[in-house]
């Protein structure tokens, strides 16, 4: 087609560009010219950048120096501003102590944060405050109340070991957590108690710091101080204690609950070994003093504290501050409890339970005995205070079981019937519940004083209907009950929860012939120098049950010890009276009797609520019962209970002057078991009360 049109094509040309020529001179003398060294110029390049990266690594560190600083500074001074103003500041008293003495002055025990006598570093042995330093702050006279190189030793210890072996808290840092701070770990905490310890170190000196240190420290068991350790572990003044106990004391400090000698002595044991070591490595004592000591271990004596006082003294304290509220001054607490009773009652819970205890199947036990009118002489709250502190006479609700009938008899004496009273005993259903007695066995028509004996459970059931499950609680009520009361029939049988203290305390109306009770332990409060701050108000309550009903009452249940349930009681030439209780699958046993003397009330149990393995209340309670109170009755004159010095023996000649029939009252009507409840008034008595206080 291109050639059709007669034309060439063109190709492109690249040749047309001018020639260039190179000298060949040129060429040679350029070769000669020597070529450029290049490594060294990376060297440099190099040694520039890592003098710019080191000079951007000072500057940041600078910058973040500075930053942590500001922030540093920042936190203190807010940490400062949340402190009182130091010029403010002073030396705390020592918290005041609560001594607790029984009825003749002796002590039985000592309540607050009592550091005993105030000691000085001159008064005690020179290895006693040096066992302190070489354990807790070997710099102690170096530093100036935070020690830095401390810290930091201890930092490496805890990172070698990767968990936290050394504390860094000085002496005085723990004098200042002691004196102005809370137990918290925290940040805040520690930074104030880094500023209260150089505040101390200019206001004291080191002598007066170590003292005050010594006589505030806790040391376990409730000691505080020095002084009130020594008394507490070996029965002696500090002034006296040998290197080896110096170096127990000494070791105590850091973890003085776990390592109390009293409950882990081979853990005090070997912390005091490593506190000899570390005197002997300071040359505070020699080798031959480390050995010496080793050889001869401190012994510890054995605890007043722990027994069964201290359940009085923790009721006591309670009161004290329901009575006083906060005090800021040492008191003295007179109170009502007898130690030579106090005694008696503990060994009796105590060996009981200990010989007859693990068979019976029950752990736990409560005592409490008071007079007549409420003041309590001897309380147990358990079998052992070390092992439980929980305070089963006092603060333990549980069921009465059959010691409740006393409130059930009595309500039907004071609508009319009288011991001679005759009701019947037989198998009975409420709703689908069937109370049966125990051994399921039956007597037929019986005496109310007979029923009471026997503890027959459908008689007082019947009462209780008779009259009224709300009658019934309001006779408890009256009688001292503070507890609530379910008002239904299981109410005959004890169902609802009451405590030994408030039981036994109703149960002194019956003894006082018919004065209200409120038991009571604390008699008087003074200061330390005598100034009376409290009295116990003597005016009666008056009076809460008539003279005559209580006097049927304690020969109905004076029975209950003769023919009765509880008739291995033991308390010879001494009227008394009382009423067995066993709860629902035996697991509660209580036993609550009483002469003119002296009201005592015993439960055994569980605290879990387990059953016991068939314990009744007229058998083990019964025996610490009467083993109790035949101590107690030893060389007091004999006293006839309310009511027995008027009477002959026969009811209706003993009570002949109250308004009551003159012949016994016939047995209520008792729907059959078996038969379906009626509906009419044709169904006798039980017919009408289910009707009318049940419905159908």
């Amino acid at each position: 087609m291109a050639q059709g049109r007669g034309k060439s094509r063109r190709e492109p040309v690249f040749d047309s560009a001018p020639d260039i020529e190179i000298d060949p001179s040129a060429r040679s003398s350029r070769s000669d010219e020597p070529r450029p060294h290049r490594r060294p110029r990376k060297h440099k390049s190099a040694s520039r950048r890592k003098r710019s990266r080191l000079g951007r690594l000072l500057y940041w560190t600078v910058v973040l120096g500075l930053w942590l600083a500001i922030g540093g500074l920042g936190m203190i001074v807010w940490v400062g501003a949340h402190l009182p103003p130091i010029q403010s500041l002073e030396i705390p008293k020592r918290p005041p102590s609560v001594e607790i003495v029984d009825d003749g002055g002796r002590v039985l025990a000592t309540r607050g944060d009592s550091g005993g006598a105030v000691l000085s570093l001159k008064e005690l042995p020179p290895y006693l405050p040096k066992a302190f330093v070489a354990i807790e702050d070997r710099r102690f006279y170096e530093h100036f109340g935070v020690d830095p190189i401390g810290i930091g030793r201890a930092l490496i210890a805890d990172v070698l070991h990767r968990h936290i072996s050394q504390g860094a808290s000085t002496i005085t840092q723990q004098l200042a957590k002691n004196l102005f701070l809370t137990q918290e770990r925290t940040v805040t905490r520690k930074l104030q108690e880094m500023l209260l310890a150089l505040w101390l170190e200019r206001k004291f000196s080191k002598t007066q710091i170590l003292e005050l240190y010594l006589n505030r420290v806790y040391f376990g068991s409730g000691a505080y101080g020095i002084e009130q350790a020594a008394q507490r572990y070996f029965g002696k003044p500090a002034r006296q204690v040998s290197l080896a106990e110096a170096a127990l004391l000494a070791g105590l400090v850091k973890s003085p609950t776990r390592l109390a000698p009293t409950r882990n002595f081979d853990g005090a044991e070997q912390r005091a070994k490593v506190v000899l070591a570390a005197m002997a490595e300071l040359g505070f004592i020699t080798r031959g003093s480390e050995k010496l000591a080793l050889a001869h271990p401190p012994r510890i004596v054995a605890q007043a504290g722990a027994g069964s006082v201290n359940y009085v003294a923790d009721w006591v304290m309670d009161g004290v501050n329901d009575i006083l509220g906060h005090i800021d001054e040492d008191v003295v607490v007179r109170t009502s409890i007898d130690s030579s009773l106090q005694a008696e009652a503990e060994k009796a819970v105590s060996e009981e339970l200990a010989q007859k205890g693990e068979k019976a199947g029950v752990r736990e036990g409560a005592l409490v005995a008071m007079t007549p009118d409420g003041a309590v002489r001897a309380l147990v709250g358990g079998r052992n205070y070390a092992d439980s502190q929980f305070n089963r006479a006092v603060a333990a609700k549980r069921q009465p079981g059959s010691a409740f009938k006393a409130f059930v008899y009595l309500t039907a004496l004071e609508h009319g019937l009288t011991p001679d009273t005759v009701r019947l005993d037989a198998p009975i259903r409420i709703k689908g519940w069937t109370p049966e007695n125990y051994g399921r066995e039956y007597y037929g028509p019986v005496t109310l004083d007979k029923a009471l004996a026997l503890s027959l459970n459908t008689v007082s059931v019947r009462l209780t209907l008779e009259f009224g499950p709300d009658a019934v609680v309001r006779t408890a009520h009256r009688l001292g009950i503070a507890s609530r009361l379910e008002p239904n029939a299981s109410i005959a049988l004890g169902t609802s929860e009451v405590s030994p203290l408030e039981l036994t305390g109703a149960y002194a109306t019956f003894a006082n012939g018919g004065m209200g009770v409120s038991p009571h332990v604390i008699e008087k409060i003074t200061d330390s120098k005598g100034k009376l701050l409290y009295s116990r108000s003597d005016t009666p309550i008056g009076r809460v049950v008539d003279a005559h009903d209580v006097a049927m009452m304690n020969a109905m249940m004076a029975e209950t010890l003769t023919i009765g349930t509880a008739k291995r009681a033991s308390l010879p030439g001494w009227p008394a009276a009382g009423k067995t209780g066993t709860s629902q699958d035996f697991r509660d046993a209580w036993f609550i009797g009483y002469t003119a003397h002296l009201v005592t009330g015993v439960w055994l149990g569980n605290d879990d609520g387990a059953p016991t393995r068939h314990v009744t209340g007229g058998s083990l309670p019964v025996d610490i019962w009467s083993r109790f109170m035949r101590a107690a009755h030893q060389g007091l004159p004999v006293a006839s209970l309310p009511g027995e010095a008027n009477g002959g023996g026969l009811f209706s000649e003993l009570f002949g002057g109250r308004a009551a029939p003159a012949q016994p009252m016939p047995p209520a009507a008792v729907q059959p078991a078996a038969a379906a409840p009626q509906t009419t008034g044709a169904g006798g008595l039980d017919g009408w009360l289910l009707n009318n206080l049940f419905g159908r």
